[in-house]
């Protein structure tokens, strides 16, 4: 398998109607075929200059109104990642070109000033991101984030944070600010506590016990923290809801949630790739458990449908899911976003903190 990376192959574009490859005919050995085409590929970061950063959430099944990505494509390599397909809009596949091709935009925190400064802007919670992860391992030094986080807090603007990497401890000190005038609250993504796990499954995100300590950080600085489970896959994390809920509730979570993995467009044959090579002793019975909670496919588009799954595994997941909440999460997370101060900021009726 390819060291650090969670698709094995590089996944022809659904709207390429040709595909160049190497000729590598004259290497019998297929391990030295593998190594020629995918030895330790190397990470690239691709300026691009968009003319806005905030999209509107048009889908009915998810609790937000705006997203932002300051990045396009993810170097974690979470191998069901639902947004692999996008990366194919921009020309590349949604394989190994959606971890090793990242897409930087790095004018995103000018264009939001811009855009919610605008006198048309209604104040609305921002979440980073709906689609890649905004800590991913490129933002330790191109800092877009803290760019962006730099700006919320400037303009006391509500913002939402979703990640799988501990890096957001870094930002703290904003994210402390913020939670002061309930302005933030962070949504971290665990999916297992079992390293090995881990390591094939999402690469390169985070440690589930450094996961756990930013829990307990955040939490000693009265940031929300939500955790999510997500995505749960029959076979391989189903069985640990419980021990997950357990230790995200002794770190200090205030909140936990689910979703069933789906596998949309091309990411259902860069899964069932993947899943041949790390699991051959149970590879076919996930993908047909997979596909027993989405009607017979591994791709579900069905709003409210295709994020919980149906049938047999489905309802076994759910009830596991309601066992955990009703045992460690017995207090309802009732955080409400601040947008009271976004006006007054705009209305000049307030000093700029820095």
């Amino acid at each position: 398998m390819i060291k650090g990376r969670g698709t094995q192959h590089t996944a022809q574009s659904r709207f390429h109607k040709q595909q160049v490859e190497a000729d590598i005919s004259h290497l019998s050995d297929e391990s030295e075929q593998e190594e020629l085409l995918f030895a330790n590929p190397k990470t690239q970061f691709i300026t691009v200059h968009p003319k806005t950063i905030i999209n509107k959430v048009e889908s009915p099944d998810i609790p937000m109104e705006y997203s932002l990505n300051p990045y396009q494509g993810c170097e974690h390599g979470c191998v069901y990642c639902y947004a692999r397909p996008t990366h194919e809009y921009w020309d590349y596949n949604s394989g190994l070109d959606f971890e090793t091709k990242i897409l930087v935009k790095s004018n995103a925190a000018e264009l939001l000033k811009k855009e919610i400064h605008h006198p048309k802007w209604q104040v609305a919670p921002v979440v980073m991101a709906g689609n890649t992860d905004v800590y991913q391992p490129g933002e330790r030094h191109l800092k877009l984030t803290r760019s962006l986080l730099e700006v919320f807090a400037r303009f006391r603007h509500p913002v939402g944070i979703i990640t799988k990497n501990a890096m957001l401890e870094r930002d703290l000190d904003l994210l402390a600010q913020l939670a002061q005038d309930n302005l933030v609250v962070v949504n971290l993504s665990l999916t297992t506590l079992d390293r090995d796990l881990k390591a094939v499954l999402e690469p390169r995100t985070s440690r589930p016990e450094r996961m756990l300590r930013v829990i307990e950080k955040l939490r000693a600085a009265n940031v929300p923290v939500r955790v999510m489970m997500a995505p749960v896959i029959p076979s391989l994390n189903d069985h640990e809801i419980m021990v997950l809920a357990k230790a995200a509730k002794e770190a200090g979570a205030q909140d936990f949630t689910y979703q069933v993995v789906r596998l949309n467009g091309p990411v259902g044959e860069n899964f069932k790739e993947w899943v041949k090579q790390a699991f051959p002793d149970r590879g076919r019975k996930i993908v047909g458990q997979i596909e027993d909670m989405h009607g017979g496919h591994l791709n579900d588009s069905r709003f409210g449908t295709r994020m919980r799954g149906e049938g047999h595994w489905a309802d076994s997941i759910r009830q596991q899911y309601r066992l955990a909440k009703r045992k460690y999460f017995t207090e309802p997370f009732d955080f409400r976003f601040n947008t009271r101060l976004f006006h007054q900021f705009r209305e000049g009726q307030m000093q700029i903190p820095f």
